[in-house]
């Protein structure tokens, strides 16, 4: 059971609940996995680790699209680690008027490590309700292709998504998504169903000493309908292990906007303040993070 706090207030990350990030039971076995049921991180959410220098996090041009992290009502299995390969399964029935999985939330991944190399794939489709609009009866989605190199010194990563999970809201064209990215269901009525973008980022890390780590990446975020709703940037980062629980991390970001998109950074949610109420269509983003990690 996990729930979030604001670090500079205190308050709940989510009105009304308390355990917002996860709440989940499960039981594992060798032979046949493990099996969950609750509210649950994605399968993609769990594969930060593996798609670039950041976790996919602060910095991460994949990041700033959206990632969709969890879904309530989730019933999840997840394969013991069969000469190399995972495989990863979950559903989650939509609780609606329409009915139970009438917008349901589907979600496939398989992981496949072999000595240095990592391969794998990861997809959430969100169903809009039987009585969506007619123009924007498509399925919400989020494909991602990954794979990264471990050299010895650090990692060579390489990601691919193609996804139409992007919408506007009043602080930019691309300042929202369609599939919530924290258990929305999916409507049937945003007509930015139609619109598909291509992500393609490529990053890697050098460990300098056991204690600090580098890294940098760039990223694409292509409007495949050409309405200039695409973005371009990346990021250079240091990490310094104080302890093994504490990290120090500081970092330098930058994203340009094509003039009709409006991403904004994000971390493990949009950066504070998060241009609320600001324009940023078209604009060129960028700025310098610096922080403290601590791992209970």
């Amino acid at each position: 059971m996990e729930g979030a706090l604001s670090a500079d207030t205190g308050a709940s990350g989510t009105s009304g609940s308390l355990f917002d990030r996860q709440a989940w039971v499960g039981v594992a076995t060798p032979q046949a996995g493990e099996f969950r049921i609750g509210r649950q991180n994605t399968a993609i959410f769990f594969r930060g680790d593996y798609i670039d220098y950041s976790s996919r996090t602060l910095g991460s041009i994949v990041n700033n699209f959206g990632t969709p992290s969890r879904y309530s009502n989730d019933l999840a299995w997840i394969s013991p680690r069969w000469s190399g390969l995972q495989l990863e399964a979950h559903y989650a029935p939509g609780e609606s008027t329409a009915g139970m999985g009438a917008q349901a939330v589907y979600q496939l991944a398989a992981d496949y490590v072999n000595g240095p190399f990592r391969v794998g794939y990861a997809d959430i489709t969100g169903k809009p309700n039987k009585g969506a609009a007619i123009t924007v009866k498509k399925a919400i989605t989020y494909r991602n292709l990954y794979a990264n190199y471990d050299y010895g010194q650090g990692k060579i990563y390489a990601t691919f998504i193609r996804s139409n999970n992007s919408t506007a809201s009043a602080d930019g064209n691309n300042a929202a998504t369609i599939l919530g990215n924290v258990g929305a269901l999916v409507a049937g009525t945003n007509a930015d169903a139609n619109r598909f973008y291509n992500i393609v980022q490529l990053s890697a890390d050098y460990r300098v000493t056991p204690k600090l780590r580098v890294g940098a990446l760039y990223g694409k975020i292509v409007d495949t309908s050409n309405s200039g709703r695409g973005a371009k940037g990346g990021s250079i980062g240091a990490y310094y292990d104080v302890s093994k629980r504490t990290t120090l991390l500081a970092m330098y970001e930058t994203m340009s906007n094509d003039n009709n998109a409006g991403f904004r950074p994000s971390g493990s949610a949009g950066v504070s303040p998060n241009f609320s109420g600001n324009d940023v269509n078209g604009r060129r983003i960028q700025g310098i993070q610096a922080g403290i990690v601590h791992r209970f």
